[in-house]
């Protein structure tokens, strides 16, 4: 690691939009359900880089609200990768030192997706390696007004603060983003961490998700290492 990218200069939490799966698969002349695949194999290198590298949250946008409006094949198709993916790697994820967790409106999935989700939380609750956060059933519009609705349910009278409504997020713990990446060369975030990456750096890479890896990461640490934020101080 050079010296742009000593610890104090690394984000501490990363949100990826992971951008590009059927495009790729749609070069190869593939199914767009093997770029998908692709795309977790991506994660899994991701997620073992952000942890060598030291970053200490990650947060990918797995599944969005709109995503219900593609093709039922290709929906079915995701889900079942959410199913395997859940079922088959949580006990590597684990190993590795992850907690994983889940943001968005999950009681849009099937039950036994549920299940499985609960159990990931609760199988890797301890861990403090990393914290990957997986953004399902997410749209940052949607989290604002899920969140302003249940403030209104709790009954809270007082005056309507940014410190009083973060509480009813669906993450409040997790820190806001410091680095936001979209891959796959579009130069947009697509509803993803609206209120939470008020602040955040972005940075757009060209690499389509199933190709990029530790070193478009680093390339990305790197930019965002030379950037000064000021928080409207200056």
């Amino acid at each position: 690691m050079g010296e742009a990218l000593e610890p104090s200069k690394l984000p501490r939490h990363i949100g990826v939009v992971m951008d590009g799966n059927g495009r790729w698969a749609k070069k190869r002349g593939l199914p767009r359900v093997i770029g998908h695949q692709a795309g977790m194999k991506a994660l899994e290198r991701i997620i073992d880089a952000a942890k060598e590298i030291g970053i200490r949250y990650l947060s990918v946008y797995a599944f969005s609200t709109e995503n219900w409006n593609r093709s039922s094949s290709e929906v079915q198709g995701l889900m079942g990768l959410f199913r395997y993916y859940l079922k088959g790697k949580m006990e590597q994820m684990h190993r590795r030192g992850a907690r994983v967790r889940f943001a968005g409106r999950l009681d849009a999935f099937p039950e036994d997706i549920l299940k499985v989700v609960a159990g990931a939380e609760q199988r890797t609750k301890d861990n403090r390696a990393i914290d990957v956060i997986f953004c399902v059933n997410y749209g940052g519009r949607q989290e604002i007004l899920d969140a302003v609705t249940r403030l209104m349910a709790s009954g809270y009278e007082g005056p309507v603060t940014e410190e009083c409504l973060r509480g009813f997020m669906y993450a409040p713990d997790i820190p806001d983003p410091d680095l936001l990446i979209r891959t796959g060369g579009e130069l947009r975030m697509s509803n993803f961490w609206l209120w939470e990456g008020a602040y955040s750096e972005y940075y757009f890479s060209d690499v389509l998700w199933p190709d990029f890896g530790k070193s478009e990461l680093e390339g990305a640490l790197v930019s965002y290492a030379g950037r000064e934020r000021r928080y409207g101080t200056a």
